[in-house]
């Protein structure tokens, strides 16, 4: 009897072929495996990703076909040579992402970055909808694949980018996200204030760029809009980049938003350079049309939800009424999030080095962490609000297009107050006020241009046969408020 197996193996970066059987015995070239007596056919399982076969399963001696594996030395994580550099993730957006060189291994390895396996992408999103769990992690990987593609594109177009360039988009896209924080809009407005999550991300690339002996400076330039071939940066930013292009097809795929989907690799491929500045070819116009419409739809159906904007401004007070008490007393956290509730102004007062470091070490666990242990604190605020949160017994919210009445807010309030037992400070926290608006599309930003074959560019508001692009061009502006949704029976 003979037959052949296909079986994923690390040890030799590759699919292991011309595993035979027979009567006598059986071995793999990749694995070293031997057997004295013959075996059957198994079928091997189909449903395991390339990338969570256990190391131990590839382990010299381990058989597979015996379900004997040596377990691998704690603590033991041994120096990734060259040759083991080149790793594949198996992506559920577009399949097979691969590493390309040892210099983007090496940063993805780094602390900095594999902390964003730790930083949901969509924060709260998920008390709406359960499966948006995906991270930061996974989307600047999509976002490095789709910049690679569109250069390789560009490239088969005739454009000239070099391969030194190539790796600088590349690592800039990849790196795009790094200064994102937990939940990292609320964290902006709470505890880490004066610097921004784009400031932060250009220091940790200013970071690598020292660890890497300059070979990130050519990203920099790029992230920054700095380098002189400025299509290379509108693919990074820009109303139509490969972020948001990651970001809606990743996001409506995890959410079940199918109409926030779009089409990737049609909006790459009608990709074109004119005057250092990027457009979309002609015959490509409704795939833009419907990538701005899917963008207005994911943010109002999904990051503009109306329980999410309560979720996320109640976290937005949790932080800022820890802070406050942090300044009083010691509050249980771990110490990363610790040193950020005790230092107002963190990176104005402090080495940068430092600092970036410390805010290194956030992630989403550092947060939750706290809140969940906050529900018993002493401060009967900061408890009830955690409680709340943690529950998912979220604020009632009310939108509307026009501001609140000042009269009705200082009502809500009041009735705060009176329910709860609270002072008129202390319900300040249980009554929460914002604006949410949005652009589709922006009309005074740089424009998606669309290119006709006399070679005229045209604004897809200007281009489109829809009327809706031109009306998606208007923002939409909504204020609400946030209170707990027992006043409305006990009024």
């Amino acid at each position: 009897m003979r037959f052949q197996y296909s079986l994923p193996c690390h040890s030799c970066e590759g699919m292991c072929e011309g595993m035979e059987s027979m009567e006598g015995g059986a071995k793999c070239n990749g694995l070293n495996m031997t057997a004295s007596t013959a075996i059957d056919p198994l079928p091997l399982p189909t449903n395991l990703p390339r990338d969570d076969i256990p190391v131990e399963a590839c382990h010299p001696k381990a058989s597979y076909f015996t379900k004997k594996a040596l377990p691998l030395q704690q603590n033991s994580r041994p120096m990734a040579t060259a040759s083991n550099k080149k790793k594949i993730f198996n992506d559920p957006i577009y399949g097979f992402v691969s590493i390309p060189d040892e210099l983007h291994f090496d940063i993805i390895e780094h602390p900095y970055f594999q902390r964003l396996r730790r930083i949901k992408q969509v924060s709260m999103t998920n008390l709406v909808y359960p499966g948006a769990n995906h991270t930061r992690f996974a989307h600047s990987l999509g976002t490095m694949h789709l910049m690679r593609r569109a250069v390789h594109l560009l490239r088969g177009k005739g454009y000239d980018i070099t391969d030194e360039e190539l790796e600088a988009a590349s690592l800039a896209i990849l790196l795009h996200d790094s200064g994102h924080g937990p939940f990292s809009h609320t964290l902006e407005n709470s505890i880490v204030q004066g610097v921004s999550h784009e400031e932060l991300s250009l220091k940790v690339m200013q970071k690598f760029n020292e660890i890497h002996a300059g070979r990130l400076a050519m990203a920099i330039e790029i992230f920054t809009g700095k380098y002189p071939k400025g299509f290379l940066s509108k693919l990074i930013s820009s109303q139509l980049d490969v972020d948001r292009i990651d970001y809606l097809k990743r996001d409506s795929f995890f959410t079940g938003v199918a109409e926030g989907s779009v089409n990737a690799e049609r909006l790459l491929e009608m990709m074109e350079v004119v005057g250092n500045e990027l457009a979309i070819e002609a015959k490509g116009i409704y795939s833009v049309e419907s990538f701005i419409v899917a963008r207005r739809i994911m943010y109002w159906q999904v990051y503009m939800h109306k329980a999410v904007l309560s979720a996320e401004y109640m976290l937005r007070n949790i932080l800022k009424r820890a802070k406050m008490l942090s300044q009083e007393r010691d509050l249980f956290a771990t110490p990363a999030l610790s040193f950020f509730l005790k230092n107002q102004s963190a990176f104005q007062d402090y080495d940068s080095d430092a600092i970036l470091d410390r805010f290194c070490q956030l992630d989403d666990y550092d947060v939750m962490t706290a809140v969940k242990a906050w529900r018993d604190d002493e401060d009967r605020v900061l408890s009830e609000l955690c409680r709340r949160l943690t529950d998912r017994h979220l604020f009632k919210i009310e939108m509307r297009e026009s501001e609140f009445d000042t009269n009705y807010i200082e009502e809500i309030r009041n009735k705060i107050a009176k329910y709860y037992g609270w002072s008129l400070e202390e319900a300040d926290f249980a009554l929460l006020q914002g604006v949410s608006s949005n652009h589709a599309y922006h009309p005074k930003k740089p424009a998606i241009n669309i290119l006709y074959k006399d070679g005229t560019l045209k604004d897809i508001s200007e281009a489109s046969d829809q009327l809706n692009i031109s009306v998606l061009s208007q923002p939409v502006v909504k204020h609400f408020i946030c209170y707990p949704k027992e006043l409305e029976y006990n009024s």
